[in-house]
């Protein structure tokens, strides 16, 4: 065999692999340079729209990254029932107070927060750690919803203050549930931006033009609704003030993406809990019957 073409074949050879793998790096890097740059494309295209639908919005969360999903145990009132000094008569029904006042507790202006603050303190049981989201003056009503380091727990039936006043306003009653041990439930995720957020209800067609996206907040909502020990996800709340239908509010998974059907109907989950409870029953009686037959065995 000629040594010098053999030689020359291999130089050849290597040439033409050293040439494939540049253009293989070349292309790989071209590649994550388009997504790069059709990520950003994608950004600029959400607030183009945005702007061209004359959809406004303040300045967004930016320090905000991760978060952690969160468990948290109901309060069985049964079994502590707290001592409060201004209550005329307590019913318990399962893990909830209701609550009548000896002497109703006027209230300076029921259309601010802050006018509910010291009652709550002073009155309620954990009352620090809830904060208004709803006043309802034709049911002379107002909704508080637990908070967690300043973070609402978006309606969780185990974790809100509802309070009733009379036509002075004065408060009369009000009803309580209770979430504690709260606390980390596993390592913290990466969430989605904010804008991520906006973009996922526009891309529903849930924003209409001329609207103005007035908060955007970082809280939490309910994986399982029905059990003693609750899961949270991390969840971007969004208030929007709509040009025809007044003020509106949607909830997106932080996490995962995608938007929440929230509600505060105790008859849906007591369906739900009624279902889960007759499997377990079904599946223990079976279980059991079973066990009898291994036995006549």
């Amino acid at each position: 065999m000629d040594w010098s073409k053999s030689k020359s074949i291999f130089i050849v050879v290597f040439l033409i692999l050293d040439v494939f793998l540049y253009s293989l790096y070349l292309n790989r890097h071209t590649e994550a340079q388009l997504v790069q740059r059709g990520s950003s494309l994608t950004q600029k295209t959400i607030e183009a729209r945005l702007k061209d639908d004359n959809i406004t919005y303040g300045v967004l969360p930016t320090n905000i990254e991760k978060a952690a999903y969160i468990s948290g145990k109901v309060k069985n009132f049964e079994q502590e029932t707290p001592k409060l000094d201004n209550a005329k008569n307590i019913l318990i029904d399962k893990n909830k107070l209701i609550v009548t006042l000896k002497n109703p507790v006027k209230v300076k202006n029921i259309d601010e927060a802050t006018s509910y603050n010291d009652f709550l303190k002073a009155n309620v049981y954990e009352g620090a750690s809830y904060t208004l989201w709803k006043i309802d003056k034709e049911n002379k009503k107002a909704t508080f919803f637990q908070t967690v380091n300043t973070r609402t727990l978006y309606y969780i039936l185990n974790g809100l203050v509802e309070v009733t006043w009379n036509d002075q306003n004065e408060i009369v009653e009000y009803e309580q549930t209770l979430l504690e041990d709260i606390g980390a439930y596993e390592e913290e995720k990466v969430l989605t931006t904010p804008l991520r957020a906006i973009q996922t209800i526009y891309n529903k067609g849930l924003l209409s033009p001329n609207s103005t996206i007035t908060e955007v907040n970082l809280g939490y909502t309910t994986l399982v609704q029905f059990t003693q020990t609750q899961v949270f996800v991390p969840t971007w709340e969004l208030q929007v003030q709509t040009e025809d239908e007044g003020q509106k509010e949607y909830f997106v998974n932080a996490v995962q993406g995608g938007i929440l059907d929230l509600t505060l109907d105790a008859s849906k989950v007591e369906e739900v809990e009624e279902a889960v409870e007759e499997a377990i029953t079904d599946d223990y009686e079976i279980n059991l019957d079973a066990e009898n037959d291994k036995s006549r065995e």
